[in-house]
């Protein structure tokens, strides 16, 4: 596409987004202080960190709304051997982190390669399912040679181990493979063929039995399983209809595991109470209506699942956090997209929002909207 036909980005989207990422930053000050001053003897630790990541994922979104879309459906071959590569190093070459092989450290900073494998399989999937076109709906030329790519990168985070972002890619392949006019016959053989190897890996692990148990009744271990989720569904109890002020929650002060990364939702509730947390609720609503509207009017196959694709990484996240949070789902250790701690999980969501306004910008009807003004 010609540089000089392109619209401007879709601003309520680019709103939308400084604003979860300045709020972000807010909380995460307010819900980690405590912790910072008791490990770094400063309270801004986490925020400074997590201000910088802010920084380089601003400069990533603006870049990815600059570069072409053509140019990732070219690169998705190298994007993916490169994330494959990035998901076996990290078993090999990084150290344990409570139990768990998901990070190495470079420059002072951890990088979580999970993270970016839901960009990375959601630019292979559109580019290879836009390129074969009717082709996807032959299981054995067309949808065979998609889930065995799929059933690598998702073994590979399995590995190390990652259940909740297993869950989040399992979702976005569904739901692109969906859109992708998949032949519905063989998706629901692969679903049912699916679901006792999902059931198995549930309950093959003490741990994701625990998270199951403490999730279904949690107060029969208080003091351990159930913990966490009892403190949580304390904080929102605690803050009531409107919550008892930024930074005043007693749930951060050390009672509540995690509150500044998987659990910062709590603390807002705490905080902000139920109106602050439904205004949240309501702009990330807004966030995934305005990606969807760019996606379904973008008038090009690639794109279209490219930005579907996003909207339901972020979607499903923000979905598996929040119903943790309040004890509608087990725990799963996924991160609020833009709000929690984390720069990998921020750097993602922020290149991730830079693809969804360039395809905004390659609205066709914008475009006309635009040129008939001249």
């Amino acid at each position: 596409m010609n540089h000089k036909t392109r619209g401007r980005p879709d601003f309520l989207l680019l709103f939308m987004t400084f604003f979860l990422v300045g709020f972000g930053l807010m909380m995460i000050f307010s819900a980690s202080y405590p912790v910072a001053i008791a490990k770094y003897n400063t309270p801004w630790h986490y925020v400074m960190k997590q201000s910088v990541s802010a920084s380089i994922g601003l400069f990533v979104m603006f870049t990815c709304m600059s570069v072409p879309l053509t140019r990732w459906k070219k690169a998705s071959p190298v994007l993916l051997l490169i994330s494959l590569w990035m998901l076996a190093f990290v078993l090999i070459g990084s150290g344990n982190i409570n139990g768990a092989k998901r990070w190495f450290t470079v420059a002072g900073f951890t990088l979580q390669p999970s993270e970016f494998s839901k960009l990375t399989l959601i630019v292979y999937l559109s580019a290879i399912i836009s390129k074969k076109g009717k082709q996807i709906r032959d299981f054995r030329r067309g949808l065979m040679p998609v889930m065995t790519v799929v059933g690598l990168i998702l073994l590979l985070v399995l590995k190390q181990p990652d259940f909740g972002t297993v869950l989040i890619l399992s979702g976005i392949a569904v739901t692109i493979l969906l859109v992708g006019d998949v032949d519905l016959r063989h998706m629901f053989l692969l679903g049912t063929a699916l679901i006792p190897v999902f059931l198995y890996l549930a309950f093959s692990k003490s741990y994701r039995l625990q998270r199951i148990h403490s999730f279904l009744s949690p107060m029969d271990d208080p003091k351990g399983s159930g913990y966490q989720l009892i403190q949580s569904l304390d904080a929102f109890k605690h803050g009531g209809l409107s919550g008892t002020g930024i930074g005043h929650s007693i749930q951060k002060l050390f009672y509540l595991p995690e509150a500044h990364t998987d659990f910062i939702f709590a603390v807002i509730g705490e905080e902000l109470g139920f109106i602050g947390t439904s205004l949240l609720i309501i702009v990330f609503f807004l966030f995934i209506w305005r990606g969807f509207t760019a996606a379904i009017r973008s008038g090009d196959p690639f794109a279209f699942m490219f930005g579907i694709g996003i909207v339901t990484m972020i979607f499903v996240q923000f979905l598996l956090n929040v119903g943790a949070a309040i004890g509608a789902l087990p725990i799963t250790g996924v991160p609020l997209p833009f709000i929690s701690y984390g720069g990998s999980s921020l750097i993602l969501c922020l290149a991730s929002t830079g693809i969804l306004l360039n395809i905004s910008r390659s609205n066709p009807k914008r475009r006309q909207e635009r040129n008939s003004t001249k």
